[in-house]
């Protein structure tokens, strides 16, 4: 586990594939306060929703031989341009002076989208990462679960 301090004015981004919360502490190390700043929904349809067409086939270059192709997981690529643009959001609020220190709280695969479109500066302002998924929980409870995470050795 990671130890760091949760301080006043910090950033805590929960986001997933669906929906990223960004939360401001208003309290202090020892009693946070995490205020909803903003809320970001992305509703996303299923992969049979968004493309119909069938898998592509691909003809060997000698011989008769043909292979099918995978279909694009339409769903998926939707999750990766949302997490994308959350992103984009924490790069330009750090780049503003808006956010000087941030927590990301998302699941794995979530993460490493966004580990890999944050800026130089905005990756320089992460206080921890935490793999886990906290969007559906009340933001009482997102403090504490977080506080346990990072405070333990």
């Amino acid at each position: 586990m990671v130890t760091a301090k949760l301080r006043h004015g910090a950033w805590v981004v929960v986001c997933s594939g669906g929906k990223a919360l960004f939360l401001e502490n208003k309290g202090d190390e020892k009693f946070p306060n995490l205020q909803t700043r903003n809320v970001h929904q992305h509703a996303n349809a299923l992969t049979h929703e968004q493309g119909a067409d069938a898998p592509g086939r691909v003809f060997a270059s000698v011989g008769t031989n043909r292979s099918a192709v995978e279909q694009t997981d339409w769903h998926e690529e939707s999750e990766r341009a949302f997490l994308r643009g959350i992103a984009r959001h924490i790069n330009e609020a750090v780049a503003a002076g808006l956010a000087k220190s941030i927590f990301l709280v998302a699941p794995p695969r979530a993460l490493g989208i966004l580990r890999d479109e944050l800026s130089r500066p905005a990756r320089e302002a992460l206080e921890a990462e935490l793999d886990r998924d906290f969007t559906n929980l009340p933001n009482y409870e997102i403090e504490k679960r977080l506080v346990e995470a990072i405070t333990k050795p």
